[in-house]
Parts: C-alpha cells; structure tokens; sequence
C-alpha cells in the first residue's frame, strides 16, 4: 500500500469546521464533479484503519484483525454533497464513533453504487448491480473512492473531518478464450422479465481433449457449482513460474501455497489429457445477482428464477453449441459451500434433470442446524437462551474448536455495509434466497439484524422452500425414486462453520430411508476443517484442488448403473 502522507493532499481534501450535528467528532463524506457529473444512490462506505499495509477498503473482515467500518444510505447524493458521519451512524466492529479510540487513522470513503430495478412484481428495489467482480464492494467497477489520508481520531473532540471522493474504480476485463477454456454469456428471457432489465448468465467451459477433433462424439456434463469465478480456476497448461516467490498460507499453516495451487493445476492439465481420462465437458458458473456473488441456483421470491434460467436457458445452451448429450443421464452436479448446497438443492428441486450430485461441505441443509441456530425452535440466533448470562452463538471455528468470530459479528459487518439484505455477504444472500418478498420489495428478514431475535413466520417458510432435508422428507414418496442412488454428501466434522451437525441431521433421515433407499453416500473427514469434500487420503489444501477430477470415478460408475439402454456411451471414449 502506498504511504498517503501527502502534507498536500492533507490541506486540500481534509478540513476542519465546526461541532457535528449530533455533538462529538464527525466526518463529512462528499464527492467531486469529475468522479460523477449525475447524481447517485447507493450505500456510502467510511473505512478507518490503523495499518498502512493496504488500501482501508481491503483490510475488513471478520476476524481478529478486521479494521473498522460505518456506513450508511444515500439517495441522489449530488457533487458536492456532504454526508455527515457522527455517533448515530452504525459501525463495525464498534457501533458508533463515540467507540473508536483516539488516535491516528488512515481514513477513506467508497460509494457502493445502487442500480434502480422495476420489479415485475411491482415492486421498485434499489440495488448494487453486478459489473464483471462478484458483487465485491470494495472493487466493484464504477464505485468512487477516495485515496486514504491519515487523520488524528477524537472522538471526545468537536471537529467535522471532510473527506472528498475522486476517483472511480476502472472496468474489470474479461478474461480471453484459450484453446481449452471458451466464456460464453448469454441473455436469459426469465431473468430480463423479472428484473425488468436485460440480465445475462455467462459460464466458463473446459474442452475435453480431442474435442476438434471428434466432431462426432457428444459428451456428458459437469457442472461445478460455487462462488462467482473470474475464470476456469484449478487448470494450467505450463509447470509452476519458477520465479513465484512462495506465499505462507495462514489458513492452512503451509509454505509456498501459491506454489502447491499452480502445481495441482498443471497436474489437473495432464490428468485431462491423458490417454485414459475420459472425456467430459466442465462448466463453472457465472450468475452473480444483484445481491450475491451467485444465485444460490434456486427460484426465489425476492432473486427471481435463477434456478429455471440456470436449467433451461443456460445448460441447454451449453450442450447444444459445445455437443453436449443433452439429456438428464449425462448432467453431473458438485461443488463445496455455497456449491455443495447450490449442488444439492439443484438435484432435489430439478430431480429428472440431473443424474447426481456431488455435496462437499455444503451450507446448511437443515434449518434446525442452521450453523448453531434452530431457527425453528430458538428465540434469538446471537445469544444462547438464558435468565442471568449473555453468552455469543460461536460464528467459526478452528480444526481444535478456538473460536474468533460469533454470529453477531457476521451480521453486524453485514448491517454496516447494507441494510435490507444488501450486503453481498452470507447471512444476507441466505435471506435473499429463502426468505418470502417483503411489502418494500425486498427480503424479509428471518431475525431482526440488530438484536437477533427470529421470526417464526418467516422461518416456517424457509422450511416449506428451501429445507432440504424437510424438503426430502415431505416429498420422499413422489421424489424418492428420482433420486435413488443421486445424493452424495461430504463434509469434515471439525467444519469452521459447524456446518456438519446439519448433515448428521440430513444422514439420518437418507439412512432412514426404505422406500426406496437412497443409495447413496455420506462421508465425513476426521477432524477436517471447511471444505473437506470426500478424500480421505491427501489433506484438505490439497484435496480441496482436485474438485474437477475427483468425483470423475464416481460419475462414471453412475453412468455405467443408470444410463438408459439407448444412451451414448462411446462417442465420448476414445
């Protein structure tokens, strides 16, 4: 990060004037004419950090070494325009400024842009619209920003601190088509009618081997379910730069990662070429929404049918201009997280669309184990239930159970970069997702974001929609049959998340299951952490690579047990 001392830039954009209207210290936030001419809506962003290493805007997060965050709403904010920061503004992790100690702070302000939307609801929303990042805040193209300055912090002082925005984030370009890797983005009707503008799914798909080849062989399909991909990841056709300098995974406690990470791709490479892999095609896809880096690949309220764009426009178009089959037998879901529930839910929602799915450390698939809350049955998600103590719901977790976020946290980061479900983090899209359409035309909240106390009413309705294992249960006796022997679940039981008491759950009731069975597999990794996906041999930073090969075994034995007799199973073998 650049040292933003600049005794110049302090006496042009920095001044001081009289007491803030709420009395106390206060920031006034504007922006400058040449960053916009227009006036504009969104959530403006104050960033405070202590540290220098890198922009404010790159140094919040939920752990321990989270710098500090305020934001609030603004509506045709103008050039020119002061927005005031002062003690009633909500914060993170302190809750006003009054909170933040004395002292020197580099200072820097970002507008997240909001983007009209027409709802065919009826309904008029105000949202951030996705511009080619992932729905990432802090580098989203087209939001203004301000270069940090250093500025002394008093809260107990009566000065008004004005910070100017004058720069907008540059355009993110696309990535380019290789021999391997094709981008395609295609304009889906179903969304467009719903958002009441034109909205695309793009995905990026890896070519098997001899695909020019072989025009007349058809393949089957993988589709890697996750977070929003920038590119095809985990695939290099040339060994590790010999001239990367190793990188220290905190997260795993492994030197030189970066250099593991570019060795499994290239090992991915020549699996995928190898004489006797078989030939697949693989996508990974592009569907950020207004508020989320993905869609969660489900119909929603409040999202639209992202999970009818997904099977109907978007994969039939993929099959038909890369020589997919085409039909259920040959469509293989995974994914971890996010894409293990995305896989999931999409197999039991499209039940005779898919032939299987593949679930590693998959976000909560039964709401009485939603993480730590029993949404169904617990009054408040960040406290646990008591006369005379106030003890936190854990938020994470390490591999030996030490604890460095709550719940609260996750959400009260979340409430300082937007209200209504506008974060683009996780607790909000899970709303965003499930939740029914409020009268405002947003979400409704499942708990209030402040105090954490839940709303039954809203809870029995994720419980109708979006509980998969409930879901399984009610309907097992129409849908059972469809998914004999498709449901494959992974996950390590120390997951940081606590996602695995949720999967106990769902194991339960699959081993329960007697008519028909459902044939399928549940596995578990000893003391592995989030996003342990099945190998029981290679540990989690390895195995969590070797996503786009590892089910390929699996898939293959499925095909051989259940394509139809009149399938094509050779055209693709060569």
């Amino acid at each position: 990060m650049r040292k933003y001392i600049n005794p110049i830039l302090l006496v042009i954009v920095i001044t001081f004037s009289c007491t803030s209207p709420e009395g106390g210290m206060s920031i006034a936030v504007s922006f400058a004419s040449e960053a916009s001419p227009e006036s504009l809506d969104g959530r403006l962003i104050l960033l405070l950090s202590t540290s220098d290493d890198r922009e404010p805007r790159f140094q919040i997060s939920d752990g321990l070494n989270t710098q500090l965050i305020f934001g609030q709403n603004v509506d045709q904010m103008a050039p020119g325009d002061e927005i005031i920061f002062d003690n009633s503004i909500f914060g993170y992790p302190y809750e006003s400024l009054k909170d933040v100690p004395a002292g020197d702070y580099y200072v820097q302000a970002l507008l997240h842009k909001y983007e009209t939307f027409n709802l065919s609801t009826g309904h008029t929303v105000k949202l951030p619209m996705d511009d080619g990042e992932g729905q990432q805040w802090n580098r989203s193209p087209g939001n203004l920003l301000s270069d940090p300055v250093k500025v002394k912090i008093d809260p107990s002082g009566s000065e008004t601190i004005r910070i100017q925005m004058n720069q907008v984030i540059p355009p993110i370009e696309p990535p380019e088509d290789t021999e391997w890797i094709k981008h395609i983005k295609m304009k889906s009707d179903l969304l467009t009618e719903f958002w009441g503008r034109d909205m695309y799914l793009g995905a990026h798909v890896l070519l098997p081997e001899g695909f020019d080849e072989h025009p007349e062989a058809k393949y089957p399909l993988m589709i890697f379910h996750g977070h929003f991909p920038y590119d095809f990841g985990g695939f290099r056709t040339i060994p590790p730069d010999p001239d990367l300098e190793p990188v220290y995974s905190e997260r795993f406690d492994v030197e030189g990662y970066n250099i593991i990470q570019q060795q499994e791709a290239y090992e991915q490479y020549k699996k995928w070429i190898s004489e006797d892999f078989p030939r697949f095609l693989i996508i990974e896809i592009q569907h950020p929404t207004p508020y989320y880096d993905d869609s969660y690949a489900v119909n929603s309220a409040s999202q639209g049918p992202w999970g009818d764009a997904l099977t109907y426009e978007l994969i039939p178009y993929i099959e038909e201009k890369f020589r997919g089959q085409g039909q259920p037998w040959s469509r293989f879901l995974y994914g971890g997280s996010t894409g293990g529930w995305e896989a999931l839910a999409v197999q039991v929602m499209y039940p005779d669309e898919y032939n299987g799915c593949f679930a590693a450390c998959p976000d909560p698939i039964d709401f009485r184990a939603y993480c730590l809350t029993n949404i169904y049955e617990d009054k408040n998600a960040y406290y646990y239930e008591s006369e005379h103590k106030r003890v936190l719901v854990p938020g994470r977790r390490n591999y030996l159970g030490h604890v460095n976020v709550s719940v609260r946290d996750y959400n009260y980061r979340e409430l300082a970069l937007g209200d209504k479900s506008r974060s683009g983090q996780q607790w909000d899209i899970w709303e965003a997702t499930y939740s029914p359409q409020g009268e405002n035309g947003y979400p409704v909240r499942l708990w209030d974001k402040y105090t954490g106390d839940i709303n039954p009413v809203v809870a029995e309705y994720w419980k109708e929609n979006y509980d998969l294992r409930y879901i399984l249960e009610r309907d097992w006796s129409t849908i059972g049959k469809k998914l004999e022997g498709k449901i494959n679940i992974y996950c390590g039981d120390m997951d940081n998340y606590y996602l695995n008491n949720a999967v106990y759950l769902m194991e339960e009731f699959l081993e329960s299951t007697t008519d028909p069975y459902y044939g399928g597999e549940v596995d578990y990794g000893d003391r592995a952490e989030h996003c342990w996906n099945g190998d029981q041999e290679n540990p989690n930073h390895i195995s969590r690579l070797r996503y786009n090969t590892m089910y390929v075994n699996k898939i293959l034995k499925r095909i051989e047990e259940s394509a139809p007799q009149d399938a094509d199973l050779t055209s693709w073998r060569y």
